[in-house]
C-alpha cells in the first residue's frame, strides 16, 4: 500500500454527530480497509466497564448471577485514558478502576403504613411504595484513593433510567460494582459502539455535454 497517496487522497468528513450515533464520510479508501476502521472501533478501542460486582445483599427476585450479568451490561461514562489496564493478579485500585455501590431496601410509604395488603393490591406499586424501581441512575461513584480531585472527567452512569430491578416492601440490595478497562475484544461489553457499518458511495459520472433538451426538462 502507498501510504503517501492513501495520505493525499484520504478524506474524512463528520456527517452528523448526536447523543448516541455519529456518521462520516470517508473517501480515498477501499471497502476493506473502511471495514477494518469498523472492526477496530468494534474490538480495539479500549473502555471501561463493569467487571466485578460484590453482592452484599439480594433479596429480590433475581438471581444474583442474573443481577450481576444486567449490571454488566450497564454502559458507564468515563474516560479510559485516565486509567491503566488491569492484570488479572491485581487488585482494583484507583489508577485502574472505578467503584460504585447501590444500597437500596423497599419500604412501604407512611401514608400507606396502616393498610392491609387487600387494600393495596389494585394500587401500582409505585404509588404506596419507596424504591420499588431501581434504575442504573442509583449507582453512586464511590471514588478510590485520590480520584476526586485527580480524575478530569467524572465518571458517571451514561444511561441512568436504564430498568435494574424491580423490589416489593422489605426486598433489599446492597453491592460494590468496580469497572476496569479492556476492549470488545476481550469482552462486547467493552465495546464503544453497539454497532458500527459502512455503506459504499456511489460514483457517478457524467459523459458529454447535456442540455435541458436531453434530460427532459
Amino acid at each position: 500500500m502507498d501510504l503517501t497517496k492513501l495520505e493525499e487522497e484520504l478524506s474524512f468528513e463528520i456527517v452528523s454527530i448526536k447523543d448516541s450515533e455519529m456518521e462520516v464520510n470517508v473517501s480515498g479508501i477501499d471497502a476493506p480497509l473502511a471495514n477494518a476502521l469498523r472492526r477496530v472501533m468494534i474490538a480495539d478501542i479500549p473502555t471501561m466497564a463493569f467487571d466485578k460486582v460484590v453482592l452484599w445483599q439480594n433479596t429480590s427476585i433475581i438471581h444474583d448471577e442474573v443481577l450481576a450479568h444486567r449490571l454488566g451490561l450497564v454502559p458507564v461514562f468515563a474516560d479510559p485514558d485516565e486509567f491503566i489496564a488491569k492484570a488479572a493478579a491485581d487488585d482494583f485500585n484507583e489508577h485502574n478502576s472505578i467503584k460504585f455501590k447501590l444500597n437500596v431496601k423497599c419500604t412501604r410509604k407512611t401514608e400507606y403504613k396502616d393498610f392491609k395488603m387487600q387494600d393495596l393490591v389494585n394500587l401500582d406499586p409505585e404509588e404506596y411504595l419507596n424504591h420499588s424501581t431501581i434504575y442504573a441512575g442509583s449507582m453512586i461513584w464511590e471514588p478510590l484513593g485520590n480520584q476526586k480531585s485527580e480524575l478530569k472527567c467524572t465518571p458517571r452512569i451514561l444511561h441512568e433510567k436504564i430498568l435494574l430491578m424491580k423490589l416489593r416492601e422489605n426486598q433489599e440490595v446492597e453491592f460494590e460494582i468496580y469497572c476496569s478497562k479492556n476492549t470488545g475484544r476481550t469482552h462486547a461489553k467493552w465495546s464503544p459502539v453497539a454497532t458500527a457499518f459502512y455503506k459504499l458511495k456511489p460514483l457517478i459520472e457524467v459523459k458529454g455535454d447535456l442540455n435541458e433538451e436531453e434530460v427532459g426538462t
